[in-house]
């Protein structure tokens, strides 16, 4: 049986599926890349084929191989990414039961009202197609918690929605959904605006002074895996009951 030291790490990076204005952006996506193929980490991320996302995912597909990317996207977001306008969705014959005649390619989405489809691997990884924005980050999330140490969230530059899944991320942390790092790549700067916000939170009391530590910063490429293989959880955050798997609070 595997154990939790044995099983690859996990990470899941949210970031623009833009290339922004910035080149060096791109350049942070590539170099996050090498690192990941370095410590044999396992990506997931939001299934995007431009900007970062694609980026990311194409570079480390390169170098570890299609089976390190897993890519999870919306149905509704797949006609408008290129790259997928002639994908094939692959049905999984073992999937009929679930209701509705609907696709269940992933055994993580045991939920059957979830219906869900897959890909072929491709130059992208292989790719979940999902029904909604809820469904995706919650597979995102359970994709993270079924890794080994080092598995955590990492941000990149990105608009509403990356900062919209790295704080839902954070809060799931403090209230004791997940006990996994929470890490922002501050390339050039681009998360100090948050990361003030985060201090005048804690001045001001919202935000106690050791939670404001969940969300942890990493200056360069090279500091986001020591960060996410020592963070440590705050001793503030609520041990709250959520139904999670009892293994999921046995890491770290």
């Amino acid at each position: 049986m595997t154990t939790q030291q044995t099983k690859l790490p996990v990470v899941c990076v949210f970031c623009g599926s833009v290339a922004g204005n910035n080149p060096v952006h791109m350049e942070t996506a590539r170099a996050l890349a090498h690192e990941f193929h370095k410590h044999n980490v396992q990506l997931v991320y939001g299934g995007g084929t431009a900007g970062l996302m694609g980026e990311m995912a194409r570079t480390l597909v390169s170098l570890s191989g299609p089976q390190a990317v897993h890519g999870v996207i919306p149905r509704a977001l797949v006609k408008v990414e290129p790259g997928y306008d002639n994908a094939k969705e692959e049905e999984d014959p073992a999937s009929t039961s679930a209701g509705g005649g609907g696709k269940q390619a992933e055994m993580v989405v045991s939920d059957p009202a979830v219906k869900s489809g897959k890909l072929g691997q491709s130059e992208y990884g292989t790719t979940t197609i999902v029904p909604d924005m809820h469904t995706r980050k919650r597979l995102m999330a359970a994709k993270v918690r079924e890794g080994g140490p080092g598995s955590g969230f990492v941000a990149l530059a990105g608009g509403f929605g990356t900062i919209e899944e790295v704080m839902e991320m954070t809060t799931w942390n403090q209230l004791g959904i997940h006990r996994l790092g929470v890490v922002l790549l501050n390339a050039s700067g681009y998360w100090d605006g948050l990361l003030t916000w985060v201090k005048k939170a804690v001045e001001e009391g919202y935000i106690s002074a050791e939670n404001g530590g969940i969300l942890v910063e990493a200056q360069g490429v090279a500091e986001v895996w020591p960060k996410l293989v020592e963070y440590k959880i705050s001793n503030s955050r609520m041990n709250l009951n959520w139904g999670v798997d009892s293994a999921d609070h046995a890491h770290n």
